[in-house]
């Protein structure tokens, strides 16, 4: 039984001395403990030394994709013999099942071979004694350099780091272009204010003051390559009768580099919108198509690379880039935000206000799909793109029209748009309904009769007690007697609450005479003063 044990350096192949002690995988570290236990357990047979980092560099990528390498294939070749037993201890399984392949080799792997290639890196300084330690180092060291820099030429993850730093130098450059022109404008606009209304766009304005100089040059300067012939004529006329300062020969020359400063970056800046524009159509051209080469560049960077964007699900591709917003809404339980970067596409743009975060969120599902279709599928094409594209403005033309049609062919997604359509139905309000509240029945008097009395009609529960019955025939009485006295007027029934509120304003009327006789100075009884 062999072990076989890369090394930066070589590969090792160890002897088993003792397979009972191996079988024990709990206790094997204990039997490592020391170079002479290790010894009495493995022992070397062959070592294989690379020649160059050239050649571990290719062995060791070999492994990682499991493969067999030259050096391997040759050593294993003349250690298999008639006498030697078939069987080799691999820690990789897909090294062993390429070596099983090709030489008919027997490998083993499994938890007890993982646990005996840690004992072995532990001792291996003692089990290779034909390799210094300063040498093993070094090999180690330039083995690692070698294959982190193979890793990242190669890794397809990477190479959209192209589209990520050039939109970030894109952004930047922006932002250093409207502070130069910003610059520009203010400082030119002491000489001459009038420009800078007559001419908005800030490259005409730049090429303007870069051809003139001092606004006495206006007259006799050709404007014809830069401004079209009515602005040129305004511009002229404006310079004769301007209200701006005068400025010294160094002030313009001044001005003028920072005038060629903004037209070499504006020069560069589209150089790189080009460069930009081609790997996003060569690296992503469904998602370009779909929200544009800069939206698209802007998900990319944001996300960190084309197959993390692919990760997020659409809900998270939809407000990527307002997670500030985001969370500042979970936080104070308002409205979550509709849409992130994806706000500055031209399908989200062309909707109106009350649209825009339905065609957001349709859009980001479509450009999730195409995310993933451009980073895992193979012999990528934009006919995708231009499909989910056709359906959106599709779909943003129904919504602005008002027409919503069936998204798909379910009986739920039927029930769900039922609630949209008109129904003729005319629905009258009940009043009898807006109360909850218990309403007592009353029972009044016929019109003929000259009382105006109301008497409550009582419950059936109550009628059918002796007591009540009494009641309501006392009070029939007392109606039949009152309307009997012809020419009286008719007197109401009084009750105990009516009594109550007679005594009460009785009192309140005693209170306001005793006030008046008080102000105007006059002693009441009570306030004399008595003889005992």
């Amino acid at each position: 039984m062999f072990v076989l044990y890369e090394t930066p350096a070589g590969y090792a192949i160890f002897k088993v001395l003792d397979k009972k002690k191996i079988q024990e995988v709990d206790n094997l570290y204990l039997e490592f403990e020391t170079p002479e236990q290790a010894n009495k357990i493995v022992k070397l047979k062959h070592f294989e030394k690379f020649f160059d980092t050239t050649e571990a560099l290719s062995a060791a990528t070999a492994i990682v994709e499991g493969k067999i390498s030259k050096p391997l294939k040759k050593t294993l070749k003349k250690l298999i013999s008639d006498d030697v037993q078939n069987q080799l201890l691999v820690a990789d399984a897909k090294l062993g099942s390429a070596i099983k392949d090709k030489l008919a080799l027997q490998c083993v792997s499994n938890s007890a071979v993982q646990e005996l290639m840690r004992c072995i890196r532990s001792q291996s300084e003692s089990l290779l004694s034909g390799v210094p330690k300063k040498e093993m180092t070094a090999m180690a060291l330039g083995l690692a350099h070698s294959l982190s820099r193979y890793k990242l030429k190669f890794s397809p993850d990477k190479i959209d780091t192209m589209i990520v730093q050039a939109q970030c130098l894109l952004d930047d450059l922006d932002k250093e272009l409207n502070n130069y022109m910003m610059r520009a404008r203010e400082w030119y606009g002491w000489h001459f204010p009038e420009l800078g209304k007559i001419l908005t766009d800030n490259i005409a304005f730049v090429k303007t003051i870069k051809i003139v100089g001092t606004r006495d040059n206006m007259a006799a300067a050709d404007l014809s390559d830069v401004l079209p012939e009515e602005i040129e004529e305004k511009v002229k006329e404006a310079a004769e009768i301007s209200m701006g300062t005068e400025i010294s020969e160094e002030d313009i020359i001044n001005i003028q580099h920072l005038c060629d400063e903004i037209l070499s970056i504006n020069e560069y800046r589209t150089h790189l919108y080009d460069y930009l524009k081609t790997r996003m159509m060569a690296m992503a051209p469904n998602l370009t198509v779909l929200v544009g080469d800069t939206i698209g560049a802007r998900l990319i960077a944001h996300a960190g690379s084309l197959v993390n964007l692919a990760k997020h699900p659409s809900s998270t591709v939809q407000i990527l880039g307002a997670e500030k917003a985001l969370f500042r809404a979970l936080k104070t339980k308002k409205d979550t935000p509709k849409y992130g970067l994806i706000f500055h596409a031209s399908l989200i743009g062309s909707a109106s206000t009350k649209n825009k975060g339905k065609i957001s969120r349709s859009l980001a599902a479509k450009a999730s799909l195409a995310t993933r279709v451009d980073a895992f599928g193979e012999d990528v094409t934009m006919e995708l793109g231009t499909q989910h594209r056709a359906k959106l403005e599709l779909r943003l033309k129904m919504l602005e029209e008002g027409n919503l049609s069936k998204l798909s062919g379910t009986g739920k997604a039927k029930a769900k748009l039922e609630k949209y359509h008109a129904k003729s139905e005319v629905k009258v309000f009940k009043s009898g309904e807006d109360s909850t509240l218990p309403i007592s029945k009353k029972r009044r008097l016929s019109d003929n009769s000259d009382l105006g009395v109301e008497i409550k009609q009582e419950s059936a529960n109550e009628c059918s007690s002796g007591e009540s019955s009494k009641k309501v025939k006392k009070q029939h009485k007392s109606t039949d007697r009152a309307s009997e006295n012809d020419g009286q007027s008719p007197k109401k029934i009084k009750t105990e609450k009516d009594e109550l509120s007679d005594k009460e304003t009785h009192s309140r009327e005693k209170k306001k005479k005793k006030k008046k006789k008080r102000d105007s100075g006059v002693k009441t009884h009570e306030e004399l003063p008595q003889n005992n």
